[in-house]
Order: C-alpha cells, then structure tokens, then sequence
C-alpha cells in the first residue's frame, strides 16, 4: 500500500504542521481580525475621557463698579456688551453669577486674569471656580 499514489496523498492531507512550520499570523489570529493577512498592524486606542469643566463665577460687592464688571466680561470672557450687562446685572442682584464654563487650565487662567485687573485698578472684585 505504500507504493499507492492515492495513499502518499492522503497522509500528506492529514500530517500537521509541526511548530515551526506556524507562523505567527496563524496563532495570533483573533476573530474578525483581517489586517492581519496585509501585514497591516493596527493598534486599539484607549477612549480619552473629557477633561473636567469649571464654572467662574463672580461674586458681587457694594464697591466696584458695574462698568468695570461690565469691561471684565467683555475682555476676558469676550462676551458682547448685552451680555455682560445682563450678567452683570445678575451678579448684582443675585449675588453672584456665572462667566462661562472651561477646562481647569482655561478657568484658572481667567479667574487669575480678573483676580489682577481688579487689584491693578484697586477694586475688591472677586472671581472663583468651582467644579462643574
């Protein structure tokens, strides 16, 4: 029977591979994995979370006066002139009111912006963040 053609085919069929003869491409396969028979390697990138935001505030006092409330809003939070009226109207009578929400580097940067045209101009305004 070994002389038989047919039979020299048929072990050939049924030998298997032996470990060196596998490539890596045929032990690393994964499901639905195709970029790997281009050679193309493709990597899974990580989800980035979204930075934390921050609200500024600004606290109202009886001394600054609304003009310079109103300019702050406008150079620093670039807000148009109805805007920081109505804002700050609303520091007014409420106390306090919201500039604008930012991630902690920009909030920061704004709080310290107003915190030093207020103390360069000698007006006890105060601005804050808080975690939104």
């Amino acid at each position: 029977m070994p002389n038989n053609p047919e039979h020299r085919l048929y072990e050939a069929e049924l030998t298997l591979p032996t470990p060196f003869e596998l490539s890596d491409r045929d032990t690393d396969r994964k499901d639905g994995d195709t970029d790997r028979d281009t050679g193309v390697a493709t990597k899974v990138r990580p989800k980035t979370k979204r930075p934390n935001m921050y609200r500024v505030l600004l606290l109202n006092d009886d001394y600054t006066p609304m003009e310079f409330v109103v300019l702050i809003l406008q150079e620093v939070f670039n807000k148009n002139s109805d805007d920081a009226w109505q804002i700050m109207m609303h520091v007014h009578k409420q106390g306090v009111g919201e500039c604008g929400v930012y991630p902690h580097e920009v909030a920061e940067t704004k709080v310290t912006r107003v915190m030093d045209a207020a103390r360069k101009h000698q007006h006890p305004l105060q601005c804050v963040m808080e975690k939104k």
